[in-house]
C-alpha cells in the first residue's frame, strides 16, 4: 500500500534527481525477514524490552571499548617505568590494541551471522572483561601486550554490532534518535579518554585503567543477556544453516588480518621509524599492499567472503563509507595537531590543552540528541550532512588563522565549530548507511564502516606527524637561508637581541644569533602547523560533492514510508 498523496514537506530540492524516487509498501504489521529488501521497508523484530534499554546496554559496552582506544595514552611513562621498558617499546601497548581491533572489525558481521549476534555481542564484553583484568595484573610487557592483543580483538566486534543492532530493534522513524545515542558514546569517549586515564595514573597507578572495566563490563553483560534477542532474519538463516557445515572463508580472513594488521604497523610506527628508510616498515608495507590486493580480488568473487565488499556496489554505502574517511582523517589530525601546538608553541601544559579542547565534546552531548530529534522529524539527511561538512571544514580552517598571540579562549572556538560539524554528520550517515542494503547484511556494513572510521583515524594521525615535521623542515630551510649578512632586517634583528644579553661583544654575537635561530624555529613550526590546517580543510571541502550522489532515503512518518519525491 502506497500512501495517495505527497506530503507538502516533500518538494523537489538541489539534492533531488530523478534516479533517486523510491517507491515502498507500508511496513507489514508482522515481523519478518524479506530477502533483498532495505530495512526501511521490514518491520522491526518483535522485543520483549523497549528498544531504549537495548540502545543504553548495548552503547555501555561499546563506550567501554572506545574509552581503551585512548585511556592508555597518558599512562605510557608510568607503564614503561613500571614494567622496565623503555619509552619506544611501551608504544607497543597502542599499538597492539589498534592491530587486533583492525582485524576484527571487517569481520565481526560474518562471525555474527555463524554464531549469532546477541552471542557474539555478548561474549565480546565478557572477553573483554576478562582480558581487561589480565592486562591490570600483567608482570610484564610482553604478556601486557599480548592481553592487549586479545582485548582488542574482544572488543574490536563491539562498535559494528552495537550499530546492526540497532537499526534492528528500532524503526526508521526513530533510528535518528537511536544513532544518536551511539554518537554520543563513541565521540565523547576518546575525548574522556586521556582526561580519565591521567586522573586514574596519578592518583592511583596504571593498572586501574584496565580494572575500571571490569565493573562496567559484568553490568553489560548481566543485562546483554537479559534484554537482547536475534532479529527474525538472523534468526531464520540460522535455523537454515543448522546441521549443515560451516563454511570458512579461511583465505580471505588470512588475507584480511594480515593485511589490515601490516598496515596498522606501517600506520602507527612509520613516522617514528622514519618512514621507508626503514627496512621493517618497507617490507611491513609490501606485505601490506599484497594481502590487500590478494583480499580485495579474493573477497570480491569467493561465494561465502567473510567480509563483503560487494556491498560497496550500493551507492549510498559506498559514499557513506568515503566521506566517513574523510571526515575521521580531518577529524585525528586535528586531534593530533591542536594539543601539540599548544604545547609546543604556546608554552601550555597537558592538562591546560586538555582542557582546552574538551569543551567541544560537551557541545557534541547537547547536539547530537538534537540531530537525531532531527532525522526522527523526517529532515533530509543529506542537508544535515552537507551543512555538517561546511561547518566542519570551517571550523578546521580557522584553526589555521591563529597565532601565538592568542589566547586560550581563541582557541577553544575553533575546536567547537570542527566537532559541531562532525555531531550534524554523524548521526544521518549512520542512519541511511542501512537504508538502501538488505537487511541479512546489517552486521557486515557495520563492520566495514566501523573499519574505515578507524583506519580514517590511523591516516589523519600518520599523515599529521609526517607532514608537520617535514613542512618544518622546509620553512626552517627557506627561513634561514634569508638570515646572511646581506639582509640588512636580519643583521637588524641580531643586533637586537645581542644588545639584549650581557657579556662581552663575542658572546653577545652568538647570543644573538641563538635567539634569531630559535625564533626561525618557533616562526617555521607556526608556518608547519598551519599548512596542516589548511590541508585538512580542503580534504573536508572536497567531501561536499559526494553528498550530491546520495539517494534520499524514503521519508517516513509514523507507520508509512511516503515516495521520496
Amino acid at each position: 500500500m502506497q500512501s495517495s498523496t505527497q506530503d507538502p514537506e516533500i518538494e523537489s530540492h538541489p539534492f533531488e534527481d530523478a534516479a533517486d524516487r523510491a517507491e515502498a509498501p507500508l511496513a507489514p504489521s508482522a515481523a519478518r525477514f524479506e530477502p533483498g529488501v532495505p530495512l526501511e521497508t521490514q518491520a522491526p523484530p518483535v522485543r520483549v524490552f523497549n528498544p531504549w534499554i537495548i540502545a543504553l546496554v548495548v552503547t555501555m559496552g561499546t563506550f567501554m571499548e572506545v574509552l581503551d582506544t585512548s585511556i592508555a595514552n597518558v599512562a605510557l611513562p608510568h607503564i614503561a617505568g613500571s614494567l622496565s621498558a623503555s619509552q619506544d617499546e611501551s608504544t607497543w601497548v597502542l599499538t597492539s590494541y589498534l592491530v587486533a581491533n583492525a582485524i576484527i572489525l571487517p569481520i565481526s558481521g560474518w562471525i555474527s551471522s555463524v554464531i549469532g549476534r546477541k552471542n557474539f555481542y555478548l561474549i565480546s564484553v565478557v572477553m573483554f572483561t576478562v582480558f581487561s583484568a589480565a592486562c591490570g595484573i600483567a608482570p610484564t610487557l610482553g604478556a601486557l601486550v599480548v592481553f592487549r592483543v586479545l582485548q582488542g580483538l574482544s572488543g574490536g566486534g563491539l562498535q559494528p554490532s552495537v550499530q546492526a543492532i540497532l537499526a534492528d530493534a528500532f524503526p526508521g522513524e526513530k533510528r535518528g534518535m537511536a544513532m544518536a545515542v551511539y554518537t554520543v558514546a563513541i565521540l565523547c569517549a576518546p575525548v574522556l579518554g586521556p582526561t580519565l586515564g591521567g586522573w586514574i595514573t596519578d592518583n592511583y597507578s596504571w593498572r586501574w585503567i584496565f580494572y575500571i572495566n571490569i565493573p562496567v563490563g559484568v553490568l553489560c553483560a548481566i543485562f546483554t543477556r537479559m534484554v537482547l534477542v536475534d532479529p527474525p532474519h538472523l534468526t531464520a538463516a540460522r535455523k537454515a544453516n543448522k546441521g549443515k557445515k560451516i563454511r570458512i572463508d579461511g583465505t580471505g580472513l588470512a588475507l584480511v588480518s594480515i593485511g589490515l594488521a601490516a598496515t596498522e604497523i606501517v600506520l602507527d610506527r612509520g613516522q617514528e621509524l622514519d618512514w621507508f628508510g626503514s627496512t621493517f616498515i618497507t617490507w611491513t608495507a609490501i606485505v601490506a599492499g599484497i594481502a590487500i590486493v590478494g583480499a580485495i580480488a579474493w573477497e570480491l568473487y569467493t561465494p561465502n567472503p567473510v567480509v563483503n565488499l560487494r556491498l560497496l556496489k550500493e551507492r549510498n554505502f559506498l559514499f557513506c563509507c568515503t566521506i566517513v574517511l574523510g571526515m575521521y582523517t580531518a577529524l585525528y589530525a586535528s586531534t593530533f595537531l591542536l594539543p601539540q601546538y599548544m604545547q609546543e608553541l604556546m608554552g601550555y601544559d597537558a592538562t591546560t590543552a586538555g582542557l582546552a579542547v574538551s569543551p567541544a565534546g560537551l557541545v557534541t552531548m547537547l547536539e547530537v540528541p538534537f540531530v537525531g530529534w532531527l532525522m526522527s522529524r523526517g529532515s533530509d539527511a543529506r542537508r544535515l550532512i552537507a551543512m555538517g561538512i561546511i561547518t566542519m571544514t570551517a571550523g578546521t580552517y580557522w584553526c589555521s588563522l591563529l597565532n601565538l598571540s592568542v589566547g586560550e579562549h581563541s582557541l577553544v572556538w575553533p575546536r567547537i565549530v570542527q566537532v559541531m560539524g562532525l555531531g550534524m554528520t554523524t548521526v544521518p550517515l549512520s542512519t541511511i548507511m542501512f537504508r538502501f542494503l538488505p537487511a541479512d547484511q546489517s552486521s557486515n556494513a557495520a563492520g566495514i564502516y566501523a573499519l574505515v572510521r578507524n583506519e580514517g583515524g590511523s591516516i589523519g594521525i600518520a599523515l599529521s606527524s609526517t607532514f608537520l615535521q617535514r613542512t618544518t623542515q622546509q620553512h626552517q630551510t627557506y627561513l634561514a637561508a634569508n638570515i646572511s649578512a646581506s639582509n640588512p632586517l636580519a643583521m637588524q634583528a641580531v643586533q637586537s637581541a645581542s644588545a639584549a644579553v650581557g657579556g662581552d661583544a663575542a658572546d653577545r654575537s652568538y647570543a644573538g644569533l641563538a635567539m634569531v635561530y630559535h625564533q626561525v624555529q618557533t616562526q617555521a613550526s607556526l608556518l608547519a602547523y598551519m599548512d596542516q590546517f589548511r590541508l585538512f580543510a580542503y580534504v573536508l571541502a572536497c567531501l561536499l560533492p559526494l553528498v550530491l550522489l546520495l539517494k534520499r532515503p524514503p521519508k517516513i512518518i509514523g507507520k508509512i514510508t511516503l515516495d521520496a519525491h
